[in-house]
């Protein structure tokens, strides 16, 4: 079958495709503003702690899962948590299928973008005209197409496509990245943001905001909870270690938004101290597509600088984007269709789907915020499922195997209970964000942001997914076999 003579050719191949998979663009747009705007410092001494209650349990969690049950989200929850739960799965696979039908769009942007600083077009006079322009534009929807059309090709490949894409493109990443580090580190007043970002204000971390959102981050940026390194771990060999790999992926991921933060910060610092403010305040979109090349341009060599930063943004945004699209094609697959006929559903769907987004900037930001919040409630049902196997049980027969590297702890066993608590803590605080005053400002279903918005497209889903879960659970476990493979098998 598959799923057992198809693996990664190397370790180094798997790593840098699972790093692929976790650094996007929202360790390059994202994190910077987020840091900025929450202390610089004091925010990174929370999102430190967050990388170890968060971030790297679950990313332990989703390697054992998918190596040990060689299955996609809705069969490993299946074989977790017994067949009545494997509706949970197929939540996690739609809140990373339902991502990538906008985080294509996402990509479509950076290709925009690349291809208008290689001629000239941008920074524009004046500044956000091009954005504006562009944006929710048919030119955009053509973008999405380019977008999708790329993710699409490299996994119509197999392993050894995605394998030999993260093999160029990561590398290429973490370049393009360092030298746009150095250059802003470089620069004349470079030192402020330096100061800024790594000074930390011990009295601010009284403040319980920095820490919600130093978790959102980690939420956000690390690709834990996803669903999405326990697809690629399917592909893991048997002897492959998976506590290691773990952390990797972790401190990888956080090491690049820490090049993106120094990238970004000490640019802003230096260039344009008077707008920092309004530059780190700024949305994500806003900081990257009209503040960016402004920033650039009165830099020498700018107008290089600015072709190699937005070549970063498309690496970036095209590793995850595979990533996502090898997940929603796993579970196609699992329910029956052979791997190429999977993944052409997988691309029409995603052409189609991510229309509106393309050309509604509402609709655009309603789903990311909608399905953003879903992925805490994914992290949630990840840690569920190990706490009703047996945390401990989980660990010792998934994690500290015989080809572990090293070994995991009991740490690992009150970090799982905690993400529980840290879900269900995020879920009510971004809802609460999102309050307005009266009834149909909290719970208009066809509202931007709200409440109400959030929990019917929650609903509707989850009504969907258990209505069908002995159809889903059947289809997918017959696929894939009905229990564990042996972890050292």
């Amino acid at each position: 079958m598959e799923t057992r003579s198809v693996v990664f050719t190397s370790r180094w191949g798997m790593l840098l495709a699972m790093v692929g998979m976790a650094v996007g663009t929202g360790n390059i747009w994202r994190f910077p503003r987020i840091a900025a705007t929450n202390g610089g410092g004091s925010f990174l001494v929370a999102w430190v702690v967050f990388l170890f209650l968060w971030s790297i349990p679950l990313l332990l969690l989703e390697f054992g899962m998918g190596k040990g049950t060689r299955s996609g989200p809705i069969g490993a929850f299946a074989k977790t948590m017994g067949p009545r739960f494997g509706w949970m799965g197929a939540w996690v696979a739609w809140t990373a299928t339902a991502i990538m039908f906008y985080y294509s769009v996402v990509m479509g942007w950076t290709i925009q973008f690349l291809g208008a600083s290689v001629v000239g077009q941008v920074p524009s006079d004046p500044p956000g005209a091009f954005w504006e322009g562009y944006a929710a534009s048919p030119g955009a929807l053509i973008t999405h197409l380019i977008a999708m059309g790329l993710a699409v090709f490299v996994v119509s490949k197999g392993v050894k496509g995605i394998e030999t894409a993260a093999r160029i493109l990561i590398p290429s990443l973490v370049v393009l990245v360092i030298i746009l580090a150095i250059r802003a580190v470089t620069l004349p007043g470079a030192s402020e943001g330096l100061a800024f970002l790594f000074t930390p204000d011990w009295a601010a971390l009284a403040s319980y905001e920095i820490w919600l959102q130093a978790l959102t981050q980690n939420a956000w940026d690390t690709g834990a909870g996803w669903g999405l390194v326990l697809c690629y771990a399917i592909y893991m060999r048997a002897r492959a270690d998976t506590a290691l790999n773990a952390f990797v992926i972790g401190f990888g991921n956080n090491s690049m938004s820490l090049l993106a933060g120094i990238m970004v910060l000490c640019t802003v610092f230096a260039v344009m101290p008077g707008a920092a403010t309004e530059i780190v305040g700024a949305d994500n979109e806003g900081i990257t597509f009209i503040w960016v090349p402004q920033l650039f341009d009165t830099l020498p060599f700018g107008q290089f600088f600015l072709v190699i930063f937005f070549l970063a943004l498309v690496f970036a945004a095209w590793s995850s984007l595979i990533a996502m699209v090898e997940l929603a094609s796993r579970v196609v697959m699992d329910l029956g269709l052979p791997r190429g006929q999977a993944i052409g559903v997988v691309g029409v769907a995603g052409l189609l789907m991510g229309v509106p987004s393309a050309l509604n900037m509402a609709f655009f930001q309603n789903q990311d915020f909608v399905w953003g919040v879903g992925l805490m409630l994914s992290g949630f049902f990840f840690a569920l499922a190990v706490l009703k196997y047996g945390v401990t049980r989980w660990r010792n027969e998934f994690l500290n195997t015989p080809y572990s590297d090293i070994r995991i702890g009991a740490w690992w066993d009150w970090a799982i209970r905690l993400v529980v608590v840290q879900a269900l803590v995020l879920i009510g605080w971004w809802l609460w964000q999102v309050r307005g005053e009266g009834f149909a400002a909290n719970w208009s279903p066809i509202a931007t942001f709200n409440i109400g918005t959030v929990l019917f497209q929650w609903a509707v889903v989850l009504v969907v997914f258990i209505a069908a879960n002995r159809f889903l659970v059947e289809r997918s476990t017959r696929r894939s076999g009905s229990a564990f493979e042996p972890p050292g098998g």
